[in-house]
């Protein structure tokens, strides 16, 4: 599928979800073109979470349908939406705190050699890479070997961090990424989201952030929640702060429109 020559990587079409009486999410649509950041904001109770929790496969939409690559597709936890190259770090982290970072890096992903003809955890392979790809992100632990139960909250993030710079070939899912990071930290986040889109160019992001100085500084397009239903689409270039404020708060008339395309 594709938009005025953009094609279209994901496609959210009147996505709803109840927990008993309340209404989490009520017809949520929208697109997210290859190689694009998209920014998810509202604010708290807005539904994005719920939202990336169904895109991740955590939950089951209670109606409408979800495209990835032009086919319909359904999650039925969380492994799915891996195998089709969907990545997601939570902002309450889902690490293992009696694991220590590779084994976390690793979890469903363990590489195995072969010893008399058994299959045996690679525990320095997976130790070595997962120094690769922390030294990616630029955020350094004491070692690779320490439980994470007694890192550093940055520490820890830095470890979540590291799953979609090594497994997030299509879709990045990115719930608050930079929240438990100091400012020299989060720099290194943000910079590390900008340099993913620049090297896989097939690859998107959709980043959830309260930070609006953050969300102005690396998406394409923002996705307003509020309420659990889509408010506003704006492209970055043709908006500001001020409206995007103004429609998290509903303090102007919504065009759901403008900047779909």
């Amino acid at each position: 599928m594709s938009v005025d020559g953009k094609r279209i990587l994901l496609k959210v079409e009147k996505i709803s979800k109840y927990f008993g009486s309340v209404t989490a999410l009520q017809d949520v649509s929208f697109p997210v073109y290859e190689n694009e950041i998209v920014g998810l904001v509202g604010d708290n109770g807005a539904g994005k979470s719920t939202l990336i929790k169904i895109l991740s496969g955590n939950f089951l939409p209670d109606s409408g349908n979800i495209y990835f690559n032009g086919q319909s597709i359904k999650f039925n936890d969380p492994l799915d939406a891996r195998k089709v190259g969907i990545e997601t770090v939570y902002q309450d982290l889902s690490i293992c705190d009696n694991l220590d970072a590779s084994s976390n890096l690793f979890i469903g992903r363990e590489i195995y050699k072969k010893v008399f003809g058994l299959g045996v955890l690679n525990i320095a392979e997976m130790k070595k890479r997962t120094q690769k790809i922390l030294s990616d992100v630029g955020i350094k632990i004491p070692s690779v070997d320490e439980k994470v139960q007694y890192l550093s909250g940055g520490q820890r993030q830095a470890i979540s961090l590291g799953r979609f710079l090594a497994w997030g070939e299509k879709l990045i899912l990115l719930d608050e990424p930079t929240a438990a990071l100091g400012v020299r930290e989060t720099r290194k986040v943000l910079d590390l989201i900008k340099r993913t889109k620049e090297e896989r160019k097939e690859a998107s992001i959709i980043l959830i952030s309260h930070n609006l100085q953050q969300i102005f500084e690396i998406v394409d397009r923002i996705v307003v929640l509020r309420h659990g239903q889509v408010i506003g689409i704006r492209k970055k270039i043709e908006t500001n702060t001020d409206e995007i404020v103004s429609l998290i708060t509903g303090a102007i008339f919504v065009n759901q429109d403008k900047g779909n395309k």
